[in-house]
């Protein structure tokens, strides 16, 4: 799946608007981003591992890796 798929899901999973995320990516990062902005760098696949990661966070979620040598 996708990075913006995945946002987009646990975005409706937490019934949060992108609007609303922008506005607390804007408080967290201290610059603004809107709604476009964001869309954008999901679509053009820009988003940066930080931006994923304050995301999942604001979501209330934790990026994991699990070793697949040991499944």
């Amino acid at each position: 799946m996708k990075a913006r798929e995945q946002i987009k899901s646990l975005l409706a999973a937490k019934n949060i608007k992108m609007k609303e995320l922008c506005l607390l990516l804007s408080e967290k990062m201290g610059k603004n981003y809107s709604s476009n902005n964001l869309s954008n760098k999901l679509i053009r696949g820009s988003i940066t591992y930080n931006e994923v990661l304050l995301i999942a966070d604001i979501l209330g979620y934790k990026i994991t890796f699990v070793d697949t040598e040991e499944i």
